[in-house]
């Protein structure tokens, strides 16, 4: 059912959640003006040219999984597949350089990864007890009600100190950014069910080709060939209710009128757009939830070599403070720079190291992957940066996880997006795509268009049928 008289709708933000919206909608009739305050479309997820280096590098190296059906089905409506890198295995790397593989196998859900997992050498005999115990736990998990921490869940399961280290650190925590007592334990489970267990595709890494910046932007040209148009360094100062509809003002006297508003935006710019609306309990209790909110930072290092440092495309670094290694070099066609190196080294919950200095985080960085790569000790270190990404993803420990709110607002024919809303995922990429096609949803109901948009999680495969 097309929307009434082509509606207008306006959505601020251009991150992930209101590309997600806008597009959603376009694609379904409604004329969308999509706002957004920067000169680019990503929000967190962007990319940009590095005046220190003069190299155009992502803000932090952001990675999709086959569980991630909804960010999956934007880059495909963005006709963006064939910009995406599938990997299948993952390697954990210990220092002095010894790899361990984990890849799905032929076996049936969800014994996919276990022939990988009994083979890797970073893991002790007693490590892959525990962890088997741990998975059969997660397999046979219900949840019982209660706000039970992943930290919580470790101890409570007998996890060794190694197994936690390096199996659950690299898969849950850091995929989750931020440490096991602040993560609830259904993100946890949910995340590691969806990738590792109902099937062999939920596990499987992508990542993209092309800048990031570059590869959101497609979605300004797919909402404008459908009718619509984004403003890009248009920032909203405040909304006016005008009859039935909304008047957007910004901060440089322009006024945009639509009869629904969809809020795509960080959470402590929506409580500054929230403060010139009609207040009421309703709006007064959302602000209330929202001001228990936090971020949590991820650090990412960028070191450029003149030499082949590594023959590895990616790779989880085992008991370092460092976490991630990603070949760029590899990894994007725009990086192929002859035999050389450029690395980006990816620190999660990373609030210690967030607060040190550029120089002193690249001298940890080059120490501890010297260790990791011998390579580098023969390589020279031509230029490198260090990016910090402050609100990296939303901060939602067990207590708070229940304070997100759903897409509707206190005000008519407003609707919230963002990956802090309530999604059933973890903050996230897939939980910002989530929230603007429930926002979308939530806006196409009200006119009586029963539209879905949001698509449903990955079916299970194999013995796993049985388990869910």
């Amino acid at each position: 059912m097309p929307p009434p008289a082509r509606q207008a709708v306006i959505v601020v933000g251009g991150g992930v959640a209101g590309i997600a919206a806008g597009c959603a909608l376009a694609d379904h009739g409604y004329r969308v003006q999509l706002l957004e305050r920067q000169s680019y479309l990503g929000g967190r997820a962007c990319s940009y040219e590095h005046p220190g280096t003069g190299e155009v590098i992502d803000n932090c190296q952001h990675v999709l999984l086959g569980c991630c059906t909804n960010l999956i089905d934007l880059y495909r409506r963005l006709g963006l597949e064939d910009e995406i890198s599938w990997f299948r295995a993952l390697t954990l790397l210990e220092p002095g350089g010894r790899r361990s593989i984990l890849e799905p196998s032929s076996m049936p859900a969800p014994l996919h990864f276990s022939a990988s997992l009994l083979k890797a050498s970073c893991f002790s005999t007693s490590d892959k007890i525990t962890i088997a115990a741990g998975i059969r736990a997660f397999l046979f998990h219900k949840p019982d009600g209660e706000e039970e921490s992943l930290a919580q869940w470790l101890e409570h399961h007998q996890q060794t100190e190694a197994a936690i280290r390096r199996f659950w650190h690299p898969l849950l925590v850091n995929a989750l950014n931020e440490e096991p007592e602040h993560i609830p334990l259904k993100h946890a489970v949910k995340l590691f069910r969806e990738a590792f267990l109902l099937s062999a595709e939920g596990g499987s890494m992508g990542i993209p080709r092309l800048p990031l910046s570059e590869l959101h932007g497609r979605a300004q040209q797919y909402i404008e060939a459908r009718g619509g148009k984004v403003h890009l360094r248009t920032n909203v100062a405040c909304f006016e209710r005008i009859g039935e509809q909304w008047r957007a003002r910004t901060e440089d006297g322009q006024a945009f009128h639509s009869d629904n508003v969809i809020l795509a935006v960080p959470v402590d710019a929506l409580d500054e757009l929230m403060s010139g609306l009609p207040r009421s309990d309703a709006s007064r209790q959302l602000t209330l939830g929202l001001g228990s909110f936090s971020h949590a930072p991820i650090v990412s290092v960028h070191l450029w070599f003149d030499r082949e440092v590594t023959d590895l495309t990616h790779a989880a670094l085992l008991d370092s403070p460092l976490h991630w290694l990603f070949h760029k070099s590899k990894l994007q066609p725009g990086h192929a720079n002859g035999g050389r190196s450029y690395i980006e080294l990816v620190v999660t919950s990373s609030k210690s190291m967030a607060e040190m200095q550029r120089s002193e985080i690249i001298d940890l960085a080059m120490e501890e992957l010297a260790r990791f790569l011998p390579e580098v000790a023969e390589a020279v270190l031509v230029k490198a940066t260090v990016i910090k990404e402050m609100h990296a993803t939303c901060n939602l420990p067990p207590p708070l996880d229940t304070l997100r709110p759903g897409p509707e607002s206190p005000w008519k024919s407003i609707y919230l997006a963002g990956d802090w809303t309530a999604t059933g995922w973890p903050s996230s990429m897939e939980s910002g795509v989530r929230s603007g096609y429930i926002a979308a949803e939530a806006l196409a109901h009200t006119n009586q268009d029963e539209t879905k948009f949001l698509v449903p999680d990955l079916q299970p495969t194999g013995w796993m049928k049985f388990f869910t």
